[in-house]
Order: C-alpha cells, then sequence, then structure tokens
C-alpha cells in the first residue's frame, strides 16, 4: 500500500460551509467535522492517473480542513476493491477517488458486486475528466494503417484495460464495432501503469489510456497516439482526432468522482461539498490536474448524479449490444 501523510497545522479562520439540505449550519475548522485524518482510498496503483489526482487533491484539501489527508491505493477488481471499503466505511473520515465503471457498468456486469453504487455512497463532487487516447507500440504502423494491420491480425493481437467494465474496456469494445475485422482480445490489468508496460513489453498491441499516463512513452517514441476518442481535447492539444484515422463517433472519457458512505455524517458531507469544489475550480489545482492530462470540473453533488445516470444508461446499452460479462 503506497501511503503519503501530509502534516498541516490547523487553521484559525472559520469556513462556511454548504449544505445538501436546508438546515446546513456553519463550521469552523477547528470544530465539527473533521475531527482527524482523513484517508482517500484509490482503487488504482500509485502512479495512475486516479492516484495523481486524488494526491492533487490532497494537500489544498488538507489545508482547507486543517486536518491530515492521505491518499490510500487499495488496487484489484477494476476499482471496485477500494470502492467496497468506502461504501462499507463507518469512521466518517473514509472517502474514496472513484472512476466511472465503479459507479455506473460494475453492477450491470457483475450482480454480484458487494456494494450497490445506486445506494451505497454519498456523492460529492465530479472532480474531473480526462479525454480517452488510443496508443499503441511506436514499432507499428500508424494512422489508419495501423487498423488495417490491425484487422490482418484479428484476435492474434490483444488490448488492454485497467479492468471488466472500465472506460477502457467498453471504450474497445465500440471501437470494434466502428473498424471491420478489428478483434483484438482484452487483457485486464491492474491499473494503467502495467497497461503502459505491457505495450512496451509487447504483451498488448493497443489500449484506450487517458493521455496523461502515455504522453511521457509517447514523447519518448516508445509509444504512439493513434487518436483520440471525442475529437481533439485541450489536455493533449498535439494528438489527432482518432477521425483522422478514419473512426468517428467514438465518444467516451474517463472521469473521478469523489464520494462517501452513504452514512456519512451530514457536516462531513456539507464541509466537502463547500470546499472540493472551490480547490477543483482553484487556477493552481486546475493546472496542475491539466499537466496530469485531467480536465478540472468540480461539480455540485447533483451535477454528479446526473452524470452517473446518463452514463449508466450509455454503458447498459453497449454491455446489451456487445454482450459483456465478465472474463
Amino acid at each position: 500500500m503506497r501511503r503519503r501523510t501530509l502534516h498541516l497545522a490547523a487553521l484559525a479562520a472559520a469556513g462556511t460551509s454548504l449544505g445538501l439540505s436546508g438546515h446546513a449550519q456553519p463550521l469552523s475548522p477547528a470544530v465539527g467535522w473533521p475531527t482527524r485524518t482523513v484517508r482517500l482510498l484509490v482503487g488504482f496503483p500509485g502512479g495512475s492517473t486516479p492516484d495523481m489526482l486524488a494526491r492533487s487533491l490532497a494537500e489544498p484539501l488538507a489545508k482547507a480542513l486543517g486536518q491530515t489527508v492521505i491518499v490510500e491505493n487499495r488496487p484489484g477488481a477494476s476499482g471496485n476493491i477500494a470502492a467496497e471499503l468506502v461504501a462499507r466505511a463507518s469512521d466518517d473520515h473514509t472517502l474514496g477517488v472513484v472512476g466511472n465503471g465503479n459507479l455506473t457498468s460494475a453492477r450491470m456486469l457483475d450482480p454480484r458486486l458487494p456494494y450497490d453504487p445506486a445506494k451505497d455512497f454519498s456523492f460529492l463532487c465530479l472532480l474531473a475528466t480526462a479525454p480517452l487516447v488510443l496508443v499503441a507500440p511506436a514499432t507499428l504502423p500508424a494512422g489508419a494503417a495501423f487498423f488495417a494491420a490491425a484487422a490482418r491480425e484479428g484476435d492474434r493481437w490483444n488490448y488492454g484495460s485497467v479492468g471488466n467494465g472500465s472506460v477502457g474496456h467498453l471504450g474497445m469494445e465500440v471501437l470494434k464495432t466502428k473498424v471491420p475485422d478489428l478483434l483484438p482480445v482484452h487483457i485486464p490489468f491492474k491499473g494503467n501503469p502495467d497497461v503502459i508496460t505491457g505495450l512496451l513489453g509487447g504483451q498488448i498491441q493497443m489500449a484506450l489510456v487517458p493521455p496523461g499516463i502515455a504522453m511521457p512513452q509517447i514523447r519518448a517514441g516508445k509509444l504512439q497516439a493513434i487518436g483520440l476518442a471525442g475529437g481533439r481535447s485541450a489536455v493533449a492539444p498535439e494528438i489527432a482526432s482518432l477521425a483522422d484515422a478514419g473512426v468517428r463517433d467514438l465518444d467516451l472519457e474517463v472521469w473521478a468522482a469523489l464520494v462517501g458512505p452513504s452514512r456519512l455524517a451530514p457536516a462531513a458531507q456539507n464541509r466537502l461539498v463547500a470546499e472540493v469544489p472551490r480547490i477543483i475550480r482553484g487556477a493552481e489545482t486546475r493546472q496542475n490536474l491539466l499537466n496530469q492530462g485531467w480536465q478540472a470540473v468540480g461539480t455540485s453533488p447533483d451535477a454528479l448524479k446526473m452524470r452517473i445516470r446518463d452514463e449508466t444508461a450509455l454503458m447498459a446499452r453497449i454491455i446489451s449490444a456487445r454482450g459483456i460479462r465478465l472474463e
């Protein structure tokens, strides 16, 4: 487990909380919530894009709350291990930075999932979004020629993702419907750093990943960007769209949200809803996230719930159309 502890003195100035309901009361950093260390659980390894996002949030959040904030990595099961730990937490000081799949497609793919995304969380903030870039080893053909080569290789080629039901997994399955004879086999990994290692080692030939995790290897000439899903993006302005390689209407992205257990104390919810969007939209954090390949968002709980609702419907259509099941 990777842990980074940020020791910060409590602030003396009072803060005003923004409630989820009409009876919210003003809170001071010195009283009320939090009363001890706050944990941010991340379901992917250190160095992954969700991990970097959580660490960008941890330090300014600690300053705002006047308490220590630590990031704990609990990778595995496409992020569902960490999500379950958050759902089951009862200490009012355990939160999670979770991805799309944990809140949308996870239960569709596995009815035995030990938590219910619709009932077991308090939804606090949509933190950031990132486009997906199709990456491949630099030794393979580029652009449209890449898809022609992939079609010739059929199921002898593989693709990687951070796990079953992840956006990288489902996005590749949609991509297969748009490119004739594209048949690569799915290989799940614990996190995108492992996906990159699989690309560099020849275990897989392609993957849809956030640009931030792939750009160092792309700039070093070891990997190539075939194109961005959903068109060009300020997150990676130098990468062309997949449409330039002949693939259109693949409009999926990865996002991360801050959640707590459904039983999270109202004082904690009020305080986080007041502080976190302000931090995420602040100039310093926004630039840090952009450098990592994230587009800062910082929404209200209601906006996050709408995003989950809309994407759950989209993922249901993809899963049904492709007949996707746990492998």
